[in-house]
């Protein structure tokens, strides 16, 4: 039996039960998927797992079930809902692609893999995905667990990143006109459930005869990879301004880290540590200033300490937002909210 046959065959078998996903036997039975959902789990999942995404995607399609609704949602309660998901430019995208489909497309998104990259913050990846699983386009879908399914299936040397359009071309290879949309979703769950970073669970692969790096004995150490630089540290200061029972918040610039989201007021982020009378200066208002702990948050590019320091007090410029609301704010805020409110909740 071919790689491509008994893939198809485990997938039949074991595929996942996704809340975006229509599954082979419903396919099979000629029910499609819906693009608006396909489109929306996909951009959730850059850069996050399943479980942590699938609540956002129940409460988005919950409260916003077609993209023509998307689209005419304020920009401030999308951020607000994306909250905790992290890459807040994909939001910002969500909102102007939901727009692009409405506004020019009809509410109806395109069902080729050229139309799709025409709409605003669809890269190659998203709108291979989008044309292959819900408009059923031999679209070759290439994500991290892709990659890593191929480098183990073919031993491919070259370690990553460079090997990526290696990586890319094998799986382009393998691409065909019949079932795309269920392959694309086969390999995606192969990586996600059995060809695992850690400890690949080889004895379940139903592909495991096919397998170089399994034959070599090493799959684990697949796909080879650079030694990551170290990660960049910053410090700054996060201020937890009361006023009663509301905190002060503020907006930050559209553009660049977390852009439009509500945040707490901070001072910069830099290298070097900053002095009491810097934070000081930095303070969004003149009040009785006292240090209530640190935070540490990762992002992708770098790692950030945050002082806290926290007043009872008055500023011009701030959003007062109940306590009680906090949890839409960023992760990284909402860890400092908590900790600065600790003793006072």
């Amino acid at each position: 039996m071919s790689l491509r046959a008994r893939l198809l065959a485990w997938y039949d078998e074991n595929a996942r039960d996704l809340p975006w996903r229509v599954g082979p036997a419903a396919r099979a039975a000629g029910l499609r998927a819906d693009p608006y959902r396909v489109w929306l789990s996909e951009v959730m999942l850059q850069q996050t797992t399943v479980p942590h995404a699938t609540p956002y995607f129940l409460k988005f399609t919950a409260r916003w079930p077609t993209v023509t609704d998307l689209a005419s949602a304020a920009d401030e309660d999308v951020m607000a809902a994306w909250a905790g998901l992290g890459y807040y430019a994909r939001a910002r995208n969500l909102l102007a692609c939901a727009r692009a489909v409405a506004n020019e497309h009809g509410g109806v998104f395109p069902d080729t893999e050229e139309g799709l990259r025409s709409l605003p913050g669809l890269g190659p990846y998203t709108a291979a995905a989008v044309a292959a699983i819900a408009f059923d386009r031999a679209a070759n879908v290439v994500d991290g667990n892709v990659e890593r399914v191929m480098a183990r299936l073919f031993a491919v040397e070259q370690p990553l990143p460079d090997a990526k359009p290696e990586l890319k071309r094998l799986a382009a290879a393998l691409v065909a006109d019949d079932r795309p949309g269920d392959w694309a979703q086969a390999l995606m769950d192969l990586g996600a459930t059995v060809c695992r970073p850690k400890a690949p669970l080889c004895d379940r692969c139903p592909v495991s005869a096919h397998c170089a790096a399994q034959a070599a004995g090493a799959p684990e150490t697949y796909p080879r990879k650079i030694a990551k630089a170290a990660r960049p540290h910053r410090r700054g200061v996060a201020y937890i301004l009361t006023r009663g029972e509301a905190v002060a918040l503020v907006r930050r610039p559209p553009k660049g880290l977390l852009g439009g989201m509500l945040a707490l007021p901070t001072s910069d982020w830099r290298p070097e540590p900053w002095s009491d009378a810097e934070a000081l200066a930095a303070a969004p208002a003149q009040a009785p200033w006292r240090s209530v702990g640190v935070v540490e948050h990762v992002f992708t590019h770098f790692s950030l300490t945050l002082r806290l320091l926290r007043a009872e007090g008055d500023a011009e410029g701030v959003i007062w937002s109940p306590r009680r609301d906090l949890d839409a704010l960023p992760s990284v805020f909402l860890k400092a909210a908590r900790a600065g409110l600790a003793n006072l909740l």
